[in-house]
């Protein structure tokens, strides 16, 4: 690998700070530059993780507007990103169409495979089609490789990897054992909402309002973490005693390290917790992406839509004292490491 490659890494979401900042800091002889969105906490996770950065374009709670949105901020990257010699990229069109545009080849990564199950969904697959346009697309090998063709993906542009990306940035997570101080609550579980929003979500009603009042009654404390869509207000009816809704970003890693299990309506925070051997469930509203059903069938993630099941499971939890092993999280994140390292080397 040269010495003067420079990678650019675009940030999206709020999950691609702790994935990018892992693998970039175990890939030799590259400079990366970084540029982030303006969506929910991922500017403050940027920050916090060490990235420098530059901020261009926004998310927008207005269906609408995210969708115009999106070609929008592709044209910002377009004209304002770093000149890079390859980019890195996760469920990020912006930042493939952008590459091209600019003439750089591109890595991207992803683990949603949900159209594979899901019709009607115009937009979402446009999405999907641009995103297989990728140079190089890297997926778990659990992933339904045949969707990422069907998208338009050359099958020689795909590479798999045994486990799961949260395993990348759970590879040399550090527990620190003063951050429950932060909240008036010892033990407590976590709980996420579905992103109602988001165009491959089949769901009327989120079941976070029941799911908050149910662990109140079992008088079983709850940090919550609103996507900031109005959803704050299901915590509204409860003192923070009861339900804490922190102000700013929490490590999303800390927190499911220390709670007592991980309630998502989304995968990847119920993931995180599943690579670190700590209880967690989805109530995802919609067919399961494979990585989830995967962790699903082990036994590792718990699936219901109803709160009753799912608060019964919480209390049914024991006590145990889980100890960190991140062994498997290491064999996976140096795989991959190692695999990227080849693709940009091989560009």
């Amino acid at each position: 690998m040269a010495l003067s490659t420079t990678g650019w890494i675009d940030l999206a979401s709020p999950s691609h700070p702790f994935f990018f900042h892992a693998l970039a800091d175990e890939i030799p002889d590259v400079t990366f530059r970084t540029t982030v969105r303006n969506k929910t906490e991922t500017v403050d996770l940027a920050e916090e993780v060490g990235f420098d950065y530059t901020v261009i374009g926004r998310d927008f709670d207005n269906p609408l507007l995210r969708k115009v949105g999106i070609p929008l901020r592709t044209g910002q990257l377009a004209l304002s990103a770093p000149t890079a010699d390859v980019s890195l990229s996760s469920r990020n069109a912006m930042c493939i169409l952008a590459s091209k545009t600019r003439g750089i080849p591109s890595i991207h990564f992803t683990d949603n495979d949900i159209t594979a199950h899901v019709d009607g969904l115009r937009y979402e697959k446009l999405y999907n089609r641009l995103e297989a346009m990728a140079t190089h697309n890297v997926v778990p090998s659990s992933f339904e490789i045949d969707e990422l063709v069907k998208r338009g993906a050359d099958p020689g542009s795909i590479h798999t990897y045994d486990g799961y990306k949260e395993d990348i940035y759970i590879a040399d997570f550090d527990p620190d054992p003063s951050f429950t101080d932060q909240f008036p609550f010892e033990e407590y579980i976590v709980i996420r909402p579905e992103a109602l929003d988001a165009a491959y979500v089949d769901a009327e009603h989120s079941l976070v309002p029941d799911l908050l009042r149910g662990a109140t009654e079992r008088d079983i404390p709850v940090v919550y973490l609103p996507r900031g869509r109005g959803d704050e207000a299901h915590a509204h009816p409860y003192d923070e005693t009861q339900v804490y809704v922190p102000e700013g970003a929490l490590n999303g890693l800390q927190l499911a390290w220390h709670c007592r299990c991980m309630l998502t309506g989304s995968g990847t925070m119920a993931r995180e917790a599943a690579c670190m051997e700590k209880p967690a469930v989805s109530f995802f509203p919609n067919t399961l992406l494979s990585v989830d059903q995967e962790m699903e069938a082990q036994g590792r993630i718990f699936h219901s839509r109803e709160p009753a099941t799912i608060l019964n499971y919480v209390d049914g939890l024991g006590d145990a004292d889980v100890s960190p092993d991140r062994t498997r999280s290491r064999a996976v994140r140096d795989q991959v490491v190692e695999l990227v390292g080849e693709l940009i080397d091989g560009e």
